[in-house]
């Protein structure tokens, strides 16, 4: 079965020592926000794990600072699982939250959202404790990547309720699953997660750019094979496996085996590129500190691309074999029991 692929990853990434701690405080926040709204919903919540997926990506974090990291996980998760194919206006609701969710980074942190809804209520109490401490630059590069990604998230929620959602040729559709996937964000993040910053000369070196982009794919990739088969529960397109099929007119496991071939071609680029970084350090005469932010980048890259695999290969979210409430809500075009758009 897809979640159960294996990837033979050439690096270990720790897990936080604060992982109980922060969990426990995340589900009460969650519950507290009105982020579940229901005992099903709960459940369905604490079996995906995203504290795990948190505590592997952002091992590094201090004990309350993995608590807002874990908050800030849960939205865009709850967020892109909102969508209902049965409901017309729901693309436009989806836009609608997607506007004030990209907003929220570009006003006073603090202010009240103007669109009323768990999810922004809560990304504006969460963007207060995750911008704090940082300096302008990091937020305004956090805040465009994330602001990509949510425009993207729209522009899938806008093809699916058009009818157009497997139209995507195979290009087309890896430029798009790089937006959607949300990574660059989130490895943003991983500099919040240690109170760093990446120099700024180094961000905008073409190696840094592409080694950004190629960890994108490689976990977009890997998603798409792990979380195949509750995709094919919803009728969801937006999936490497779905695509191959569809465009090599090839049989699922063919289209599998494809899908596999191509995650490791980008892992293998990356890791080409990567072993270049001290060149670029050199080419820039970095001094030693700057050299040691972008060894500390480099790791933030890397837990992403191991945390999320280890993540992803035990967390229920993805289980092949599911039934109740959650099963009926991703049959439904949802992949949430609870309405998280609705005043």
């Amino acid at each position: 079965m897809p979640q159960d692929v294996r990837f033979d990853l050439p690096f270990d990434t720790p897990v936080s020592e604060h992982l109980e701690y922060a969990r426990a405080r995340h589900l009460r926040w969650i519950w507290d926000m009105g982020l579940v709204r229901s005992h099903a919903g709960f459940e369905e919540y604490r079996s995906w794990d995203l504290p795990l997926a948190a505590a592997r990506t952002y091992p590094h974090a201090s004990a309350d600072d993995m608590v807002v990291l874990m908050n800030w996980f849960s939205l865009a998760f709850l967020f892109d699982d909102q969508f209902d194919a049965n409901q017309p206006d729901r693309a436009e609701r989806i836009a609608e939250v997607a506007r004030e969710l990209i907003v929220t980074p570009l006003r006073p942190a603090g202010t009240r959202p103007r669109v009323v809804c768990p999810i922004t209520l809560a990304w504006a109490e969460v963007w207060s404790r995750l911008s704090d401490g940082m300096p302008l630059t990091w937020q305004t590069r956090f805040a465009a990547s994330w602001g990509r990604f949510l425009v993207a998230h729209c522009e899938e929620v806008d093809l699916a309720a058009r009818g157009l959602e497997g139209t995507l040729g195979l290009d087309e559709y890896a430029i798009f699953r790089r937006r959607t996937v949300g990574i660059h964000h989130s490895i943003d993040a991983g500099e919040r997660s240690r109170r760093f910053v990446v120099p700024a000369q180094v961000m905008a070196h073409p190696l840094m750019e592409r080694m950004r982009d190629l960890a994108a794919d490689t976990i977009g990739f890997m998603n798409d094979i792990h979380s195949f088969e509750r995709e094919k529960r919803r009728g969801d397109g937006h999936n490497l496996i779905a695509v191959l099929h569809r465009e090599r007119r090839c049989s699922w496991e063919e289209a599998a085996d494809e899908a596999y071939r191509m995650t490791v071609a980008c892992l293998d680029e990356y890791l080409e590129l990567e072993a270049s970084v001290p060149q670029m350090c050199d080419e820039l005469d970095l001094d030693a500190k700057a050299r040691d932010e972008v060894r500390m980048g480099v790791e933030a890259i890397q837990h992403w691309i191991n945390g999320n695999y280890e993540w992803a290969l035990v967390s229920g979210r993805y289980n092949a074999a599911k039934d109740g409430p959650a099963v009926a809500a991703e049959r439904s075009g949802r992949g949430s029991v609870d309405d998280l758009l609705a005043v």
